[in-house]
């Protein structure tokens, strides 16, 4: 039997469990071995092609620090959110999901993209599907107004709200493989929208999000997030 039919076999068994997802563990386009499955509950993660896309890279302007650190802008083009502290992230993450609803029924999936967490220092080879991410399009009377017509980037729709996203992620999701001594090390990465089982079947590359600077009239108000619930 095929890795590919034994994936396909494992995902069916599972949904008839119950459980509502499963991946293959991620690989890069250099790494030519079979890779394993591995199961979590509701959970999946994936053995996927990646790309750094360093040709789009840009410097974060002021603090360093990795991933976990916010860019420094202003409050009008960060997803803020307290960290370490139960509950702090409810109102924004309300706000983010409600403004996600909105852009999707504007744009359908096209303004959608599926969003991925690795923890490296808890296991490299691991990208946990933790939600996605919604933006502004252009022909919308109802979105990029505040930003004054400025269309996002997917790598801004992520990189403003990447705080709220961490946040969620190693705190209601995976706090065993995410937080404590893991949390500095927080990659984000990128795939098309609703592409799961593409990821699964390691037909799409995903891409990472480097730090970025938020462009002059950037708002956050036409980026939305929508959490995986597992």
């Amino acid at each position: 039997m095929t890795l590919f039919s034994l994936a396909l076999f494992l995902h069916g068994a599972l949904l008839f469990m119950g459980a509502s997802s499963f991946v293959l563990s991620p690989r890069s386009s250099s790494n030519t071995d079979i890779p394993s499955v591995v199961f979590f509950a509701k959970k999946r993660s994936s053995k996927q092609k990646i790309n750094n896309n360093n040709n789009n890279r840009s410097s974060s302007s002021g603090g360093g620090g990795g991933f976990g650190s916010a860019p420094t802008n202003n409050h009008n083009q960060i997803r803020t959110v307290v960290s370490g502290f139960s509950g702090s992230g409810t109102k924004p993450l309300r706000v983010a999901a409600n403004i996600f609803d909105k852009l999707q029924k504007d744009f359908g999936v096209d303004c959608i993209h599926d969003v991925y967490v690795r923890s490296p220092l808890n296991d490299e080879t691991l990208f946990w599907f933790v939600g996605k991410v919604a933006r502004c399009l252009e022909g919308s009377n109802h979105c990029c107004q505040q930003g004054a017509g400025l269309v996002p980037t997917p790598q801004e729709a992520v990189a403003s709200q990447k705080r709220l996203i961490l946040e969620y992620a190693k705190r209601e999701l995976r706090p065993q493989n995410m937080g404590g001594p893991y949390e500095k090390a927080l990659e984000l990465w990128l795939a098309p929208g609703n592409s799961e089982m593409d990821v699964v079947q390691n037909k799409v590359t995903l891409e990472k999000v480097e730090s970025t600077t938020l462009r002059d009239g950037f708002h956050v108000s036409d980026v939305g997030f929508n959490p995986e619930i597992y």
